[in-house]
C-alpha cells in the first residue's frame, strides 16, 4: 500500500458512490472496465451508493455510452484533445482534479500497465491510500468498511487492508479475479460529458509512434481455452506438445510458476496468485500438480481438464475430467484427434 499523508481534517461523511476508472483503446472499452464495474454495482448495492465509470477520451462519446448498458448510475466521460493518446500526465491531472471535486468513496482501478502506473500518482495527489492488486474486495457487514484483499509473501498468505481515516478508498484489481457485468439492452444511467482541464505544457512525453514488435503477444485474459504446462513437461521442449494442442484447439498457452522459474517459457505465460489470473471456458492443465497458487489463478474455469502421471496429484481434486498417464502420450493423441475432426 502506498505510503500518504492522512489529512486529519477530512470528513468522510463528504465522501459517497463507488467509482471505476474505466479503460480504453482506440475507443473500445478493455475488458477489466467491465469486470469492475460487475464488482462495483455489488459494493455499491451493498453501500446503498451510487456506481459510477469514468472515461476519458477525445472523440470516444458513443463508445463511453455503451457503458451504460452496464448497469450503471453514472458515466462521466472527461473529454480533452490531450487526451486522445494516453498519457501518465493526462490521466493522472484529469482524474485527480475530478476526485478532488466530487469526492467518491470508493475509486477501483484495474491492475493492468495503465492502472499501475496512473492509479498511485493519483493517490499521491490527493493524500490517501492505495492497495494494489486486490483478488478480493468486500464490504464489512458491522461498520461498512472496505475490505481490501491481497496476496502477500510471494502469495503464501492473504492481507486485507483497510483505510478508516481518509478517502477515497482506492485499489487496483487484477484483471480476470471478477465477473464481468452483465450485458443489458437497456441502457440505463445518466451520461456526463466533464470538459478537460489539460493545457499542453502538463504533457511532458508524448507517443510518437507505435511500432509492432513482430511477436504475438499473450492474451491469457481473454482467452476462451487455456493449455498450461507444468513440472511436469521435464524439460523446455516439451512446451511444443502444449503449443500444438493450443494451436489445434483456438487457444493459448499457459504455465505454472515452477515452469517459468525454470526458464522453460516466458513469464508472460504464468497462471496463477502471482501471475495471471484467468477464468476461460476450458482450462488444460498438463503436467500440473495443483500447488494453492496456482489453483486461486485458474480455479473459476468453467471446466477444468487435468492431465498427470501421479493419481494423488492435487490437481484432480478441483478438476471436471481427469486423465491419469503420461502426458507425452495423450497430449499428442488429444491434438491429433482434433486435428482429425477439424479434416
Amino acid at each position: 500500500m502506498s505510503r500518504a499523508k492522512v489529512n486529519q481534517n477530512i470528513n468522510l461523511a463528504d465522501y459517497n458512490d463507488v467509482w471505476i476508472i474505466g479503460e480504453q483503446r482506440n475507443g473500445f472499452i478493455s475488458p477489466i472496465t467491465i469486470e469492475l464495474l460487475g464488482e462495483g454495482r455489488k459494493l455499491a448495492d451493498k453501500l446503498s451508493k451510487k456506481l459510477i465509470v469514468v472515461v476519458l477520451g477525445s472523440d470516444i462519446d458513443e463508445n463511453a455510452k455503451e457503458l451504460s448498458h452496464y448497469n450503471v448510475d453514472k458515466i462521466l466521460y472527461i473529454k480533452d484533445n490531450l487526451l486522445e493518446k494516453f498519457s501518465t500526465e493526462g490521466y493522472t491531472i484529469s482524474i485527480a482534479k475530478l476526485i478532488n471535486e466530487r469526492k467518491p468513496e470508493i475509486v477501483l482501478f484495474g491492475a493492468t500497465s495503465l492502472g499501475r502506473d496512473v492509479a498511485p500518482r493519483v493517490a499521491a495527489r490527493i493524500g490517501t491510500g492505495l492497495t494494489a492488486d486486490c483478488t478480493k474486495l468486500e464490504i464489512d457487514p458491522n461498520d461498512n468498511k472496505f475490505l481490501q484483499t491481497r496476496p502477500a509473501f510471494g502469495g503464501n498468505l492473504m492481507a486485507t487492508i483497510i483505510c478508516p481515516k481518509n478517502r477515497p478508498q482506492m485499489a487496483t484489481v487484477r484483471p480476470g479475479v471478477m465477473e464481468r457485468a452483465e450485458y443489458n439492452e437497456t441502457p440505463s444511467g445518466e451520461f456526463e460529458i466533464i470538459p478537460g482541464v489539460l493545457s499542453e505544457k502538463d504533457i511532458r512525453a508524448k507517443l510518437i509512434d507505435i511500432k509492432s514488435i513482430g511477436k504475438r503477444l499473450t492474451n491469457l485474459i481473454g482467452a476462451k481455452i487455456i493449455v498450461s504446462g507444468g513440472r511436469g513437461l521435464k524439460k523446455p521442449e516439451n512446451f511444443k506438445l502444449i503449443e500444438d494442442l493450443a494451436d489445434a484447439l483456438g487457444g493459448e498457452v499457459g504455465a505454472s510458476r515452477a515452469a517459468v522459474d525454470a526458464g522453460w517459457i516466458d513469464p508472460s505465460h504464468q497462471v496463477g496468485q502471482t501471475g495471471t489470473t484467468v477464468r476461460p471456458n476450458v482450462y488444460i492443465a498438463c503436467g500440473i500438480s495443483g500447488a494453492i497458487q496456482h489453483l486461486a489463478g485458474m480455479s473459476e474455469s468453467k471446466y477444468i481438464v487435468a492431465i498427470n502421471s501421479d493419481p494423488n496429484a492435487p490437481i484432480f481434486k478441483v478438476c471436471d475430467y481427469g486423465i491419469v498417464g503420461d502426458l507425452n502420450e495423450v497430449v499428442p493423441a488429444i491434438t491429433e484427434s482434433i486435428k482429425k475432426k477439424k479434416q
